[in-house]
């Protein structure tokens, strides 16, 4: 392991401390049950797995790469056509800013009336969050290359086909992985709302149905793994942004 591996384990190790750090601290200063320090939350977590912590778990990862699935993939598609169009780009440039910036909570009664109160609705609002902002930065990414390296391969007789697979996808994928990161956090978010309504598994029902029974380290300890599933998801669109977009270094 070279030395830059190691001073990212090792950052990332010092940030876990400090966190758990904190929070034992905040619950040894406040001492009531609503805060629970984290021994008392981690030596919770087997009951969670006897109460179908699997199964809570499996069906928001589902969702949740269900959703970021659909979104990535329309969004690039139609971020690569408004950014490559030219006569519709005012039209089409329109039609994002009119509905970007409308509130997606403000949708979620619409969605579950046409959608249904199973995955369908949980998986749309997803896609409602992570599409627009793919399809952005798609968009913005593609109008920024220079067209220098297009007129390049044009002297050289190069294919639309292999301009696109050469030039214009790999400069578009920084910035698809950019925008899943920014709104994974938005993302997670919305998933834990949708799962109170129509549902019995999932992180967020788990959550809300510890709170309701005032059972705070299994609260807590749903928090935890919902954070930990964050968590993973960012270290693996990091590994994507390596393994796809090494040239950048």
């Amino acid at each position: 392991m070279n030395k830059k591996r190691w001073s990212g384990l090792l950052s990332g190790v010092g940030a876990i401390l400090l966190f758990f750090g904190v929070w034992f601290l905040s619950a040894h200063l406040l001492n009531k049950p609503l805060l629970p320090n984290p021994l008392t939350v981690i030596a919770r977590l087997p009951y969670l797995v006897e109460k179908q912590l699997l199964w809570h778990l499996k069906a928001s990862l589902f969702r949740i790469f269900f959703g970021l699935f659909i979104a990535s993939s329309f969004g690039f598609l139609s971020g690569l056509l408004i950014g490559r169009c030219t006569k519709g780009r005012a039209f089409f440039d329109a039609l994002i800013y009119l509905t970007y910036p409308i509130p997606k909570m403000a949708l979620l009664p619409v969605v579950m009336l046409l959608g249904g109160l199973g995955d369908t609705s949980k998986v749309v609002m997803i896609v409602l969050i992570v599409y627009p902002q793919v399809t952005v930065a798609v968009r913005d990414a593609i109008r920024q290359i220079p067209s220098d390296y297009y007129k390049v391969y044009q002297t050289l007789q190069a294919s639309s086909l292999r301009q696109l697979i050469q030039i214009t996808i790999p400069a578009t994928i920084p910035s698809v992985l950019s925008a899943i990161r920014i709104s994974l956090g938005t993302a997670l978010s919305i998933l834990f709302f949708t799962e109170n309504y129509g549902t019995e598994y999932g992180m967020g029902y788990l959550i809300m149905d510890s709170w309701t029974r005032m059972d705070y380290p299994a609260m807590y300890g749903g928090i935890l793994i919902l954070s930990g599933l964050g968590f993973g998801l960012f270290l693996v669109l990091d590994w994507l942004s390596c393994w796809s977009c090494s040239w950048q270094e």
